[in-house]
């Protein structure tokens, strides 16, 4: 039984997503946290791997369970009405505690060819940065990154627009063996929002490593005077890491939402995407 899980967490204590020895992730967190309800291993599947310190309020997971894991959720949620895999979420917040800095929003029976990964068609991100006009907001300290000066956010806007497209964003990432840089930009920009905090908006099929924190940081060195608006696609282009710009903190960033395909075409997605990574790694 395939089960997607939605998922909310404060990445301020957590080593990223990924499980790690001896290392808090969440993914870790929560394999653990469902093993002690269905008695024994589950392996999640994630749409976006976060890195350290990144949060999200729009995760999805999936995990699938055998016939004996799934019998003890039926064992003792088994009666109509009731809604066994729904009540899943339930019981990991219970496990998990009060107050924890991760949490299961919802838990739901998959459709056919659900995978939480390969069927996504995009991701979006949000990264909160407060500068000058802003100020500081201590109450917000964990999931927004402070600056120095006052940030043009009209420079900064019209700088993200220049980015959009299907391009090669290897100067935007830290490259990883046998992995493609090649991206699809859907949408980037920024805008202050009622208190002042500058707040972008990121969207693209899919994300390669540290490259939403890369595009931030590379706006914010234009939201300082210190590139100019057509710099960030000269960059791009340039297709090398540079020094012109800083990746900015993992604090303000937060994965917001994750998109997919109606659920006769999750699986022909699946298909597709998984295609697509083998071709890129020459497989």
């Amino acid at each position: 039984m395939r089960i997607r899980l939605d998922i909310a967490y404060d990445g301020t204590h957590f080593r990223g997503w990924a499980k790690q020895p001896t290392l808090r992730t969440v993914q870790g967190t929560l394999e653990a946290a469902l093993a002690r309800i269905v008695g024994s291993d589950v392996q999640f599947v994630v749409a976006g791997r976060t890195d350290a310190g990144v949060h999200a309020s729009g995760q999805v997971a999936h995990v699938d369970l055998d016939e004996r894991q799934w019998s003890r959720i039926e064992a003792r949620h088994g009666r109509a009405p009731q809604d066994p895999a729904g009540t899943i979420a339930g019981r990991l917040r219970g496990v998990l505690g009060a107050y924890s800095d991760v949490t299961v929003l919802r838990s739901s029976i998959a459709p056919d060819g659900f995978d939480a990964r390969f069927s996504a068609v995009w991701r979006r991100y949000r990264y909160r940065l407060a500068d000058e006009e802003s100020g500081y907001d201590p109450l917000r300290r964990l999931d927004t990154t402070s600056i120095r000066g006052r940030l043009d956010d009209a420079a900064m806007d019209a700088a993200a627009r220049t980015l959009i497209g299907l391009h090669d964003f290897a100067a935007y990432c830290k490259p990883r063996p046998e992995a493609t840089t090649i991206r699809t930009l859907l949408d980037y920009r920024w805008a202050r929002d009622a208190d002042g905090v500058l707040v972008a908006e990121v969207k693209a099929d899919a994300f390669c490593h540290s490259m939403v924190r890369a595009l931030v940081g590379a706006c914010a060195a234009v939201g300082e005077g210190r590139l100019d608006v057509d710099d960030l696609a000269v960059l791009r282009d340039a297709l090398t890491r540079t020094s012109e710009f800083k990746v900015l903190p993992a604090r303000g960033l937060t994965l917001t939402e994750v998109g997919y395909p109606t659920d006769d075409l999750l699986s022909a997605r699946a298909e597709q995407t998984r295609a697509r990574r083998d071709a890129a790694a020459g497989d």
